[in-house]
């Protein structure tokens, strides 16, 4: 794995490029979200076709690839925002240069099935990225998390954050983040951009998958090893996982009943993934978590402000 680099701060008025690496876009949330970032004082690009469409994907391998590949290229680029996740980015990590976006150094924002994007940059790019909101919400999105997303893109504010949740298991731990999508961090297994969980905080987030099927995914990571030398695991939400045939099995408990055996600290019900206050986190910045006081702290800015 390359040397951990972080990308450039986004300057004050600097410029975001828009990409749609995954699923069709809907262009009035779109234009909504693009809206929401001119109002917060920054310029907003995205190529003419990011709004094509090819059954459940926004265009083609080839043009969702290259749209990567020209705002990593476009010199007046800063920053680089996903529109919305669904499914896709798999289909065009093969076709992406690591070593193109490591020069670029510039933030790239999204999740759900971004999370695989995120993966593959900080294997194959040794790269961090931001596991935050995107533009699938509209102009409704939730205005904390937005502020959060910009400060953290900016490098402003404080340094150490914090996200708050629940108290699972307690202890203390560091380590670097690693996670997103449950069900993409499985899907990283046996890839050249299969998640790295030694010595790291685990989080995880999911929606729309059922307990049984959550339950299966962390046993696949369990006997890959990757639940073997963690430092602890921080649960995002968890939205519409739940069975109608089984109501009485509760998500949450699913996770628990995997992971609290492990020995380290546990924290639920953190504000980051399929919620509209879906808090922005950096892919390989160092973290603390508190299993005790519910917390997840953040110890170092994402970007490099120099």
């Amino acid at each position: 794995m390359p040397r951990l680099r972080k990308p450039r701060a986004l300057p004050q008025g600097g410029t975001i490029g828009i990409a749609a690496p995954a699923g069709p876009v809907d262009p009035e949330r779109l234009a909504g979200g693009e809206r929401l970032l001119r109002e917060a004082g920054f310029r907003v690009v995205r190529r003419d076709d990011l709004l094509a469409r090819r059954g459940y994907l926004a265009g083609d391998d080839a043009r969702r690839a290259e749209e990567l590949v020209t705002l990593w290229n476009d010199p007046e680029v800063d920053a680089i925002v996903c529109a919305r996740g669904g499914y896709g980015c798999h289909r065009v990590v093969a076709r992406l240069d690591p070593e193109l976006a490591r020069h670029a150094a510039k933030p790239l924002v999204g999740y759900s099935d971004v999370t695989t994007l995120l993966l593959w940059q900080r294997r194959r790019a040794g790269l961090v990225g931001f596991h935050g909101p995107m533009l699938e919400r509209g102009d409704g999105a939730d205005p904390g998390a937005l502020a959060t997303l910009i400060d953290t893109l900016t490098g402003r504010g404080t340094v150490r954050r914090v996200l708050g949740g629940r108290s699972a298991v307690g202890g203390r731990a560091r380590g670097r983040l690693a996670g997103g999508s449950l069900t993409l961090v499985a899907a990283s297994l046996g890839s050249p951009w299969e998640i790295d969980t030694r010595g790291a905080v685990l989080m995880v987030e999911e929606v729309g998958e059922q307990p049984y099927r959550i339950d299966r995914t962390l046993e696949q990571l369990r006997a890959a090893g990757k639940l073997d030398r963690l430092a602890g695991v921080a649960v995002g939400a968890l939205v519409a996982c739940r069975d109608p045939r089984y109501p009485e099995t509760d998500a949450r408990e699913v996770v628990l009943e995997a992971v609290s055996g492990l020995g380290v600290p546990v924290v639920t019900d953190l504000s980051f993934g399929h919620v509209a206050d879906n808090r922005v986190w950096p892919m390989g910045a160092r973290a603390e978590i508190d299993g005790d006081g519910g917390e997840l702290i953040v110890l170092e800015r994402g970007v490099s402000r120099r």
